[in-house]
């Protein structure tokens, strides 16, 4: 999205707070010919992509814009993918999620099974379920995995 700091009505950063408060992730270019540095780091506090003063040179913008639709691309790519998890990670019963978090823990599946009075081979079969559930490679894609669904929604 395009936005001129000065417009009226509202200013180009109180529009994109508003988008903000509604969770629309939406990179924002402002295009300014009143910039100033303190409202230059306001709007990337908020959370620009880019801000660019007039006048605008035409590779600028371009180029700018080429970056924040790459990210926008990257960004959805990855809001699919923690909410495909989700939804896998939702299938794990109880067990499976403890066991499925020790894992990505780094905890080995003798210490699991220790920790959660089970024995080793009941361990081993919890992974072997979390990893078909989780469609997961290896440990190595649990961890990820893992880190993908704790993390933050809005980040």
């Amino acid at each position: 999205m395009l936005l001129d700091i000065r417009m009226p009505q509202m200013t180009g950063l109180e529009l994109q707070q508003q988008l903000n408060l509604r969770g629309w992730r939406i990179p924002v270019i402002f295009i300014t010919g009143h910039g100033t540095i303190p409202l230059a780091i306001a709007a990337m506090k908020a959370g620009a992509f880019d801000f660019i003063e007039k006048p605008l040179r035409e590779d600028a913008l371009l180029e700018s814009i080429e970056r924040a639709l790459d990210w926008n691309d990257r960004a959805y790519e990855e809001r699919l993918e923690r909410a495909t998890l989700l939804v896998r990670a939702g299938l794990l019963t109880a067990r499976e999620r403890e066991v499925f978090d020790l894992v990505a823990a780094g905890e080995p599946n003798k210490v699991i099974a220790r920790h959660l009075g089970i024995s080793f081979r009941t361990v081993e079969l919890h992974r072997a379920h979390i990893i078909d559930k989780l469609q997961a490679r290896g440990l190595s894609d649990l961890i990820r995995m893992a880190i993908i669904i704790n993390a933050n929604p809005g980040s």
